[in-house]
């Protein structure tokens, strides 16, 4: 007997926790709570058996925010069906991409009336007879080692058509290693001149680094597809922020003369860019001449390359 009645009380106190243990389901809860249901607040979600559970049932009208899904709902008795998606974040009017780098070849267009220039300037002079004055051939690069280096700081593009036409514009520094298989020599001493030194070279190299604005009107073919179609068009402005000659040779060694050698302080250019899924290419041709223009040289360098950036 007195089995029994210790039986029968541990079987109320049990009743009882679980009655306690959920105190907020109750028999209006019941008529939308049932296995595999998830209680949100006031809302019901309701993991669907029959079709492999792809689909929800949710018991009010409203919108629930998990994260970056959002659980849109109408009235139960009207659509108890609902989809669960990925929210996507709206596209940014105003984005910025960080440090960009190119890399290419660069060469110059060179459109100098020698005839004219070495007898009506001071610039290319002859320090030896037998050298001669600078010519054309004196200003041969070599294309294949002639190359372009820039480092943009960062680059900001502004949609002003739905995402697809945007301003583009940046700042960075724009670097030419103008390669030389000749003699030729820069030097600054009361002034800047140019010659054809008395040695060979085995590395003959003209530097000159710019602090370069682009400004470009850039388009996007195929809006949110980052492996699209996309250019860019515009101009550049830039300030001569160095310049220098590094020379080897066995009678003399390394050597490095630095100056401005009377190269051109503005620089202006028409620049692109091409887009091709995660691939960008660029190119640059300068609308002023590399040196100033009493020396009369007219050169106007152009650089293609690849451009690694985000966008």
């Amino acid at each position: 007997m007195k089995n029994k009645v210790l039986t029968a009380l541990f079987s109320i106190g049990t009743l009882f926790a679980v009655g306690q243990s959920d105190s907020s389901y109750t028999k209006s809860d019941s008529a939308h709570v049932k296995p595999d249901t998830i209680k949100v607040g006031n809302f019901y979600i309701v993991k669907k058996g029959g079709d492999g559970g792809k689909g929800v049932s949710v018991a009010n009208d409203a919108t629930v925010q998990i994260g970056n899904l959002s659980i849109n709902a109408k009235d139960l008795d009207r659509n108890p069906v609902i989809k669960i998606e990925r929210k996507k974040p709206a596209p940014k009017k105003i984005s910025t991409n960080w440090w960009i780098f190119d890399l290419g070849f660069a060469g110059n267009r060179d459109e100098t009336n020698y005839a004219t220039a070495v007898g009506n300037t001071s610039y290319l002079r002859t320090v030896r007879a037998a050298s001669g004055a600078p010519n054309q051939q004196t200003f041969n690069l070599n294309n294949g080692k002639t190359t372009n280096v820039n480092l943009w700081f960062f680059m900001q593009k502004v949609s002003v058509v739905k995402q697809a036409v945007f301003l583009k514009y940046g700042l960075g520094m724009e670097m030419y290693n103008f390669r030389y298989d000749s003699r030729i020599s820069y030097r600054r001493e009361n002034y800047p001149y140019v010659y054809n030194d008395s040695i060979s070279f085995t590395k003959n190299k003209l530097y000159a680094g710019y602090l370069s604005v682009p400004f470009m009107l850039h388009v996007n073919a195929t809006p949110g597809n980052k492996k699209g179609f996309s250019f860019s068009a515009g101009v550049s402005a830039g300030y001569l922020i160095g310049s220098r000659n590094k020379q080897k040779s066995a009678e003399r060694g390394k050597q490095k003369y630095k100056g401005d050698f009377d190269l051109s302080p503005f620089r202006t250019a028409l620049i692109g860019e091409l887009g091709i899924g995660p691939i960008k290419l660029y190119g640059s041709y300068s609308l002023n001449t590399l040196h100033e223009s009493y020396t009369k040289l007219e050169q106007y360098p152009f650089a293609v390359g690849i451009r690694f950036s985000n966008w």
